[in-house]
């Protein structure tokens, strides 16, 4: 790099709270491994005795004090340092309003001369008194300044400090500001570091401390030095003069597919630089192949940036410079470095060598510049067909990088015709010669790439060097956003609308800035998560969860709150007059929030209650665990901004048993915002069932089922693609919104970015209206049809993080959390059973038991049929069994049954004297593998536990599950009171019985 350090090129994985610690060595030179062990041994820590709460910030500082020279020697010290120097350990106790939760450092070791301490030391009292107070008028001072400023640069209390000599205090200084920061963002200390200024002094004001091993020419220059690198190397080029003092940068996308959001974070980063330098930036199409560009995907990438909230100074195109390239090319023909090869594409191909093998010289090589100008005519003329000639560089076929073994700079393409210059052209310049010219001509000062295209910069060098003179344009590299459970290939995503998995580039679970904006996601997000990922040098994956709390960030310091059912059940308020409908004054947001948004007019909304209202049927359980605070049959609960209820009376569908009407009694006296004494420990939500308004809401989830598809198809390369794409990644469903969304939605005065409606659904998450047509950026809003609502995300799921906080303390042996901690919550028993389609592929008699079967049961899985034995044999016959689907129970501990292991349990069901036995059977279109779950039971929201499930435990959780398996009187087998059944298929069904156990 002309202007750069070397990069680090580390890989990360940067958590929903940041980069791990091997991200930092990227942005922090490293130490020598005697430094580290100096600075970061956890025994020091304990020998030094310091207090509880500061040992790692006072230890981890004063060892950064010392991390350039351990051993201390005066000999290479600044200044005029003596044998009397020594440390002097200055401390920062807890000052009134003092917190460490931002960073103040607890302990800086400093160096001093003793001559100057003892002199210190010998100031009367009263002029030590006046000493503090002038002192702390100069802090007071420096609080007001920004946060960048040096305050102190000429201040009494930094000549004290640098009359003591003090030494290598830079990085203590900036590994404070980045704690401060972090905290005060609500992020780990790794997530953007470097961010922030200043040491924390009496209540977290911030104060800058010179140093004469560091001068800090700009306080912003520190802070993006580690998040963003970039900014380091305008800086340097603005200081140098190196650029004229002009910054210009450009967004040069491939218009053959539609933008995704790795593309927004590289629209924010130049789009970004040039507004923060007062500069400019162009949008560039690089529009050099005209067999798989279209004007659709131009008009998309122009809304795309448009919708991000930026305006390219010029919308420019490659095809704009087609004849100033081919200028250029008869130059470099001049020059005697480049040559038309007329060798076939082959043997091109084969001349060029391997890694470790040098490539052979062209035959055509040593051509003269006026038979190669001749032949480049004649390209331009269209005289050769596609392939027979190219234009090539003339570099070295030797040079370790292949890309420098004379690269092909101009091939040949007679069709299609371009979409801007018809046929006009029928050569067109490759990438790597386009693209730095084009730099070039538009005066691009910073020309940044992502890390694939280090290998081509000393191309880039070479082209630019030879037709250009300074100042000229230098390309950088940055690390690509690599999101988990994402698709950021264009080739990938094309092969989804091409196969129909999704409904086009804008589907709201494609990661496509189209897609993004139809699932109803703010453009401030994107900006604010790529924000939060920041710029380093190092490839690294992001994981989903960031980018989720950066959208409801954003969302939820603007979306009304209203209340929506998704999954509706019935109740009836029997002491309600028929015809009454009351209604409630209900905020539309937060107490805290409305304060801050003054331009919203109307802060609250009215919600009608009336006798018959929808409520979660996940609210409402017949047999309900500890803790259940919602409602269950004789419990009772409020309704959100109403009355407290209490539930009389369960109805159940006569024929499959489930629940689809619940009798309830309200207390006149306990209406919400009243002065009632009456409580209770649940709150749920509902809406009216006469006045709310239907509507189809999809929820999405991931589109691949694992975090990385590369990865996964390099570990099986048996997979595909296809394999990997989640099959469960839209669920529509029929929901009911409290009528607010109906008036709402014929609001004509939205404008902007945020002119699409969104809300939150309380206790839900954020939703927005669907929108194909691209409300925000031109289309309109429509509301004759059926409303469709999209999930844009959830809220926070801290059942789940309880979950595996739990299998993680068991799987490493750590005790349960006691009394006096957040205890993990219990998976339901029903989902920590895994019931499966099964499939009988062989039978055959037990070897040592008469009324066994053997069984191999296929349950879809790689390892093949599983074998499983059944007590069924006086009850079926092998040729009954052999090619029937079952219910089999595959997550059992597997046992030995007289000598043969079995490795799972058939599900059946059988009268009390066990003399009829009949087999629990899935419905017949259910495919072999599939996993059943009972009706209104979300068997996906729970991960199965990890260890399998021993029957013959205490505290096996089988025994309760079975106890509460049952087929009714209608012949259904149920789960407490629960159809078992396949989600969209059907319930189970079992032959003859009826009122009978299931085991």
């Amino acid at each position: 790099y002309p202007h750069t350090p070397p990069p680090h090129h580390t890989a990360t994985r940067v958590s929903a709270l940041g980069p791990t610690s091997a991200s930092a060595s990227a942005h922090w030179p490293p130490l020598p491994s005697k430094e580290r062990e100096h600075g970061r041994n956890p025994e020091r820590k304990k020998k030094r005795g310091r207090q509880a709460g500061a040992e790692e910030g006072s230890e981890l500082a004063s060892s950064l004090c010392r991390r350039n020279d351990p051993h201390r020697k005066p000999a290479q010290m600044s200044g005029d340092w003596n044998e009397r120097t020594r440390p002097l350990l200055l401390k920062n106790h807890h000052h009134n309003g003092g917190d460490e939760r931002h960073g103040n450092a607890r302990a800086l070791e400093l160096e001093a001369p003793a001559s100057r301490r003892r002199s210190f030391a010998s100031v009367p009292l009263l002029a030590l008194a006046l000493s503090c107070l002038f002192f702390s008028a100069v802090a007071l001072l420096s609080r007001s300044q920004a946060p960048g400023s040096s305050a102190l640069a000429s201040s009494p209390m930094q000549s004290t400090l640098r009359g003591g000599r003090m030494l290598r205090l830079f990085r203590a200084h900036r590994w404070c500001s980045h704690r401060r920061a972090a905290r005060q963002q609500r992020w780990s200390p790794n997530s953007r570091p470097g961010i922030g200024h200043g040491l924390g002094f009496r209540g977290g004001s911030t104060r800058e401390i010179g140093t004469r091993a560091v001068e800090i020419r700009k306080g912003n220059e520190e802070a993006t030095a580690a998040s963003n690198f970039i900014k380091t190397v305008i800086n340097q080029d603005l200081e140098s003069g190196a650029t004229n003092g002009l910054v210009a940068t450009r967004f040069p996308p491939e218009p053959n597919g539609y933008l995704h959001i790795g593309h927004a974070k590289s629209i924010c980063l130049n789009f970004g630089l040039a507004q923060e330098y007062k500069g400019k930036c162009n949008l560039r199409f690089d529009d050099t192949n005209p067999l798989t560009e279209d004007v659709e995907y131009v008009n998309s990438i122009v809304n795309d940036v448009k919708w991000l909230g930026f305006t390219p100074d010029k919308v420019l195109y490659t095809s704009d410079y087609f004849q100033a390239l081919y200028d250029h090319a008869v130059t470099l023909i001049k020059q005697g470095n480049a040559f038309v090869d007329t060798c076939t594409p082959e043997e091109i191909s084969n001349m060029r060598g391997t890694v470790k093998v040098a490539g052979t010289p062209s035959p055509h090589r040593d051509r003269t510049p006026e038979e190669n100008l001749e032949l480049f005519e004649k390209m331009r003329q269209g005289e050769f067909k596609d392939g027979e000639a190219v234009l090539r560089a003339k570099i070295d076929m030797a040079n370790p990088n292949m890309l420098l073994r004379d690269p092909v700079l101009y091939r040949i393409k007679h069709s299609p015709p371009h979409h801007r210059s018809g046929s006009d052209w029928c050569i067109y310049p490759m990438y790597d010669f386009a693209h730095p010219l084009s730099d070039a001509i538009e005066g691009i000062t910073h020309s940044i790439c992502t890390l694939e295209f280090d290998v081509h910069r000393p191309l880039y060098d070479w082209l630019v060097d030879n037709l250009y003179s300074p100042p000229r344009p230098h390309q950088y590299e940055m690390g690509r956003l690599n999101l988990d459970h994402t698709i950021t290939s264009k080739r990938k995503l094309l092969q989804l609308v091409n196969e129909k998995k999704v409904r086009g580039w804008d589907d709201p679970r494609m990661p496509t800035i189209a897609g993004i904006r139809r699932r109803g996601i703010p453009p401030g997000a994107i900006r604010r998560f790529c924000e939060m990922v920041g710029v380093a040098r190092s490839e690294s994956r992001v994981e989903l969860a960031m980018l989720e709390a950066a959208i409801r960030e954003e969302l939820n310091e603007k979306t009304p709150r209203i209340m929506a059912v998704l999954n509706p059940l019935k109740v009836v308020i029997t002491n309600w007059e028929e015809g009454r409908v009351e209604e409630i004054e209900a905020p539309l947001f937060p107490e805290s929030l409305a304060e801050t948004l003054p331009e919203i007019s109307t802060t609250t909304r009215k919600v009608p209650l009336t006798r018959e209202i929808f409520i979660e049927k996940d609210d409402f359980m017949l047999d309900p665990p500890k803790k259940f605070f919602r409602l269950k049959p004789g419990g009772e609960v409020r309704l959100r901004y109403g009355y407290i209820i209490k539930c009389d009376e369960v109805i159940k569908d006569p024929k499959t048993g489930e629940v689809v009407e619940l009798r309830c009694s309200y207390d006149p006296n306990t209406k919400s915002g009243t002065q009632q004494t009456r409580k209770v420990k649940g709150t749920i939500h509902w809406v009216s069932a006469d006045e709310g308004v239907p509507a189809e809401v999809r929820v999405y989830e991931s589109l691949l089922t694992v975090p990385s598809a590369d990865e996964a198809m390099a570990e099986d390369p048996s997979k595909s693609l296809m394999d990997l794409i989640n099959p469960n990644s839209e669920k529509a469903m029929s929901a009911i919104i409290e009528p607010f969304i109906q008036e709402d939605l014929k609001d004509e005065n939205r404008v902007g970015e945020d002119s699409l409606p969104r809300y939150q659904f309380e206790r839900q998450g954020f939703f927005a209206l669907d929108a194909p047509t691209g409300v925000g950026s031109g289309g309109e809003i429509s509301t004759d049809s059926k409303i469709v609502i999209n999930r844009i995300v959830g809220l926070r799921d801290t059942w789940i993080k309880e979950v595996k906080k739990a299998e993680k303390d068991k799987a490493s042996g750590r005790p349960e959390r006691g009394r006096g901690r957040a205890q993990a919550p219990s998976i339901p028993e029903f989902n920590q059973v895994e019931l499966r389609v099964g499939k009988i592929v062989k039978v055959w008699p037990h070897p040592d038991a008469d009324r066994l079967w053997c069984e191999e049961i296929d349950l879809g899985e790689s390892t093949g049929p599983r074998t499983i034995v059944s007590g069924l044999r006086d009850h079926y016959t092998d040729e009954q069994l052999v090619g029937k689907k079952v219910v089999v129970v595959a997550n059992l501990k597997p046992s030995k049954l007289r000598g043969v292991e079995s490795k799972g349990m058939v599900l059946a069901a059988s009268n009390e004297s066990h003399t009829v036995v009949k087999l629990v059977e899935p419905p017949a279109d259910a495919d072999v593998g599939k996993r059943l779950s009972a009706s209104g039971i979300d068997i996906s929201e729970f991960p199965l536990p990890e260890n399998p499930i021993n029957p013959k435990a205490k505290t096996s959780v089988w025994p309760k599950v079975v106890g509460k398996m049952r087929v009714d009187e209608n012949g259904v087998p149920m789960y407490d009171g629960k159809p078992l059944e396949i989600s969209g298929i059907g319930a189970c069904t079992v032959e003859e019985l009826k009122d009978a156990a299931i085991g």
